[in-house]
């Protein structure tokens, strides 16, 4: 996941039963197809190349059976080493995202927060409402920061309005290597799977 051109959009395909989407840079180009095994105790997650799914690039596994405080370990198929992990911060995550990007030297790198709490809130209570939740995903689109050691923000995502709320966007504010570009990546990619199957 080199070279990239920002920013990267995601799409879910809303025409299949699994948790899946693709991953396109500014060009259009497809970078990544990430797809959540089904029926799995503990999250499984593969990203391949492109949608024919005909080469695995990436995988990311829970530590555990998923829970609130599960660490979920980003692996490089091809040269079989671990990237990193993405850890969510417990119970402290469950009214406003929060996780923990850990780098291959198992030590904290960066942070993910959702900025408001108070979309997450309204997004979940409309979506209890029959008929109104079909428009959530024009109405409330929250915001991650992702933030280094002294609290500037790196890279961005975003909601964006969308019919079933199947469209994000990821653009970068400030320039940083090239691994720990793929490292982040691939964390948000696996926290937007998570936090859009909570709502």
């Amino acid at each position: 996941m080199k070279d990239i051109n920002f920013p990267i959009n995601l799409v879910f395909n809303i025409g299949t039963i699994a948790n899946d989407f693709s991953a396109t840079d500014a060009n259009n180009k497809t970078i990544a197809y990430v797809k959540q095994k089904l029926f799995k105790l503990k999250e499984d997650v593969l990203v391949y190349s492109d949608e024919n799914k005909s080469q695995i690039n990436y995988t990311i596994k829970a530590d555990r059976w998923i829970d609130f405080s599960a660490a979920y370990s980003i692996k490089d198929e091809r040269t079989k080493k671990e990237l990193g992990k993405i850890a969510r911060k417990g119970w402290r995550s469950l009214w406003k995202a929060e996780y923990d990007i850990i780098d291959q030297h198992q030590k904290p790198q960066y942070k993910i927060k959702e900025k408001s709490a108070l979309t997450r809130l309204l997004d979940s209570l409309f979506g209890e409402i029959p008929i109104l939740s079909f428009f959530t995903g024009y109405l409330f689109n929250p915001t991650y920061l992702v933030t280094d050691n002294y609290n500037n923000v790196i890279v961005e995502m975003k909601k964006e309005p969308s019919f079933f709320g199947r469209k994000f966007s990821i653009t970068k504010n400030r320039d940083i290597d090239q691994d720990d570009q793929e490292r982040v990546i691939l964390s948000l990619m696996m926290m937007v799977l998570l936090e859009r199957r909570r709502g």
